[in-house]
């Protein structure tokens, strides 16, 4: 069996991954840029998800998994009002809820967040990217499996609001998250 040669890069860099790529192509993309095959990513994005992917090279792939275990935040745009298909922005409204005045006040959504902050058990929709037997679970629901994905501990350390806003009479909170 051939020995693998010493990587020439050895690093953990950040990408900010566009929406529509997969993090295997971020992956794909690093490995061709740098003449390199050990090249992995600490956690996948949705393609409908942009943000910054850590990513280690040669011999950094080793630091990957601890960097997993260290919390993540994100900031996302939650509009009220409707419920999607596949809980994301893409699918299509399968429910329409009535908002009202009180979801356009801040000192109401500061409540509402509190309410988040804590461990809790949460089951990830199908439409996420955990693999499930090999294949991403996105991937199974748009094929048309049902997929059920088993609740998971979670912890929400901070939920800070950063603006409420309009889109077409539905209110939208734009909320910074710190979580497990």
């Amino acid at each position: 069996m051939a020995r693998r040669t010493p990587s020439q890069l050895n690093c953990l860099i950040a990408v900010d991954k566009p929406v529509g790529c997969t993090s295997h192509d971020v992956v794909a993309r690093v490995r061709r840029a740098c003449h390199e095959r050990r090249v992995g990513h600490a956690g996948t994005l949705d393609p409908l998800a942009s943000g910054v992917m850590v990513i280690g090279i040669g011999q950094a792939t080793r630091l990957l998994g601890r960097i997993t275990q260290d919390t993540k935040a994100y900031i996302a745009d939650i509009v009220l009002g409707s419920e999607t298909l596949t809980d994301d922005a893409e699918g299509e409204p399968s429910r329409i809820a009535p908002c009202d005045e009180r979801h356009a006040d801040m000192a109401f959504a500061h409540g509402v967040l509190e309410g988040f902050i804590g461990t809790q058990m949460q089951v990830p929709p199908a439409y996420s990217a955990i693999s499930v037997g090999g294949v991403r679970s996105y991937k199974r629901a748009r094929a048309g499996e049902d997929v059920e994905l088993p609740a998971r501990e979670i912890t929400v350390f901070d939920a800070d609001l950063l603006a409420v806003s309009d889109i077409e009479g539905s209110p939208v909170w734009t909320v910074a998250f710190t979580v497990s």
